[in-house]
Order: structure tokens, then sequence, then C-alpha cells
């Protein structure tokens, strides 16, 4: 079976080739390696991945269309895994044209692809950010999500609109997975848990914002890619119970589903960041700041629909993870 992953270079994308290459998949990797943040560590996991003979990766930019197609047209692909995007809250607030450009224009690529070249199953990354301004929690698939407060939630939200498209027009199965504060080895230097290790090891300050007061569903990497195995041959079906007079915004009368991801348990950050220093073995200079534009309170999923179709829920504690993370940091930064 041949598996296309957008964005094998990336962090989860890394971790899903990885994993799916250990089961004996053909993978097809596709990244056009930015410079959004190190391309060393993009290059450094990529050598592990073509280390296997059953990786063949293309550097091309999802928005060149013809080079994608070619790619479809060259390979029988059975299931695609879009993991390809512009990522980071922040970064939209100044940089809203590259979410556009990513996140819109490649993933419509990757749909007319699907559309032109028929697989199997199209499963594409969307975020916990689309929950926007919501307060009610645990956030669940079913609630209405039209309140985004960033162009990337917003870029995330039009993602899973669009695929319902492509799912009611063409009856393209479509999965897609609102990953919740994902952390882990090989991870996002752009990730709060990163740079405060970073930060904490070097001795300088690390900024804590909304004084503080927050809480994030932090999700080990290990449980999100096991997650997306679980649902590689689970193309979603038409719900024969929905009802249009009283929408679930999670499922369709389409072959579309959402589901979430994350640990179902939010962290205080300040437990969190105690978490961090324990793992490290050094305090932390903590500056409290206000809360910045783009930002939310509280992640916390809901994971009901995930256990019940799937029977996996994730359960990495947190002190495994950040230390696993705290020990890779070590070996591949400290030790080189």
């Amino acid at each position: 079976m041949s598996i296309v992953v957008t964005g094998a270079a990336g962090f989860i994308g890394f971790h899903l080739s990885k994993r799916l290459l250990s089961e004996g998949y053909e993978v097809i990797g596709i990244d056009n390696l930015n410079d959004y943040y190190d391309v060393l560590l993009k290059t450094e996991r990529l050598k592990l991945l073509e280390a296997n003979s059953k990786f063949t990766f293309y550097k091309i930019d999802l928005a060149n269309q013809d080079e994608l197609h070619s790619i479809f047209r060259n390979h029988s692909i059975d299931i695609v895994i879009n993991l390809a995007a512009q990522a980071g809250v922040r970064f939209s607030l100044n940089n809203p044209h590259s979410y556009i450009h990513s996140n819109l224009s490649g993933f419509l690529n990757i749909l007319e692809a699907c559309r032109q070249y028929p697989v199997d199953h199209l499963i594409y990354a969307s975020s916990s950010s689309v929950y926007g301004s919501n307060t009610k929690t645990p956030f669940s698939e079913k609630d209405p999500v039209d309140h985004p407060v960033s162009i990337y939630a917003a870029s995330k939200k039009a993602n899973e609109l669009m695929a319902h498209t492509y799912s009611h027009l063409y009856s393209i199965p479509t999965t897609g997975l609102r990953f919740f504060t994902v952390y882990g080895p090989w991870g996002r230097p752009d990730m709060a848990y990163y740079s405060f290790t970073r930060d904490i090891i070097e001795g300088n300050p690390i900024k804590v914002f909304n004084n503080g007061d927050m809480s994030r569903d932090f999700t080990f990497i290990d449980d999100i890619v096991e997650g997306i195995v679980r649902l590689l041959h689970r193309p979603p079906k038409p719900n024969p119970e929905w009802d249009r007079e009283n929408p679930d915004p999670g499922s369709s009368y389409a072959p579309f589903k959402i589901y979430n991801i994350g640990n179902n348990n939010p962290v205080k950050l300040l437990d969190f960041i105690k978490i961090l220093e324990e793992k490290i073995g050094t305090k932390a200079n903590i500056v409290l700041a206000p809360m910045q534009p783009g930002d939310v309170k509280m992640t916390y999923a809901d994971i009901n629909d995930l256990q019940k179709d799937t029977g996996f829920s994730p359960s990495t504690p947190l002190e495994a993870g950040l230390g696993s993370f705290v020990d890779w940091y070590k070996e591949f930064y400290l030790k080189q």
C-alpha cells in the first residue's frame, strides 16, 4: 500500500512516516523545506527517513499544482495524509498571506489531486485552534466553531469546509484531525515547550503569557501518530442519523468526519513549567506577560468519538513525554 504524507520533514509528518515505514508501507513524502524554523532540523529528520528504501521524497510546494499532480500520475496512491501547512498562531498575525498560500491554495490542490486520481481516504490536519472563542469545555466536534481568533485558525476551519465540499460533490472520504498541543522529540522550535527548554538550559528568562493563567491539553507525539494509524483504514461513511434540521458539525450525510486527538487532560501552564524544570534540573526565570492576540486561555479535547470508533485514547503522562523530549533535546543539541 502506498501512502502520501505531505509535510513529511515536519514534526508530525516525520514521526508518522517513520511509523508507517516500520509497518511496511510505501511512503511518498512531500515537503517544501521552508525556513519557518530551522531547516537543519527538517533535513536531519529527512535523513533518517531516506535511509529506508520504501521512502520516496519530493521537494515541492503544494501550491504548485502541476508538480503535485505529476506525483499522483506517477504513483499508485491509496491514502493521502496532508500534514503540510503554515503553522503558528502568532506568526499568522504578521504574515497572513503565507497561510492563504499554504493552507488554502495548497490544500485545494490536494483535494483536486484526490478527485482526479481517486484515493481510498484523505486524512488532513486541522487544529484545536478552530475552537477559537468557545468557552464550553471539553471542546467537542459537535460544537459549532464559527468564531476563530487567528488567521491560522480560520485557515484550518476553511480546510474542514473545503474537505466537506469535496466529500459532498465527489464522494471523497475525508477525515479531519484536530490536534491538541502536540509535543515530543524532534518537535517544532516555535512551540513553547521547545523554546522554554532552550531558554531554561541557557539561563535566559522565559515569557509566560496571560500571567500564567493558561491551560493546554498537551498531547505526546506517539499518541498523535497512533490515532492517525488507527484511522488509516477507517474512511468515513455517510452518517445515516445526520439531521439537516439539527446538523452535527463533526459528521455528515457525505463521507466526512472530524476527530479531536488530545490527551483529554488540560494542564496549567505553570504546572507544566514545574515538570519541565524537574526534567531539565534547572529552575526557570519566569517573566509574566499579558495575553497575546490570537491566543486562547484553555484547550481541552473531548475524545469520545475517537474512543468509540478506534478504541484508542491518548494517555502518555506529561512527566513521561517531557522527559523523553528533554532527553532528546540534550542529545541533539548538547552532545554534537
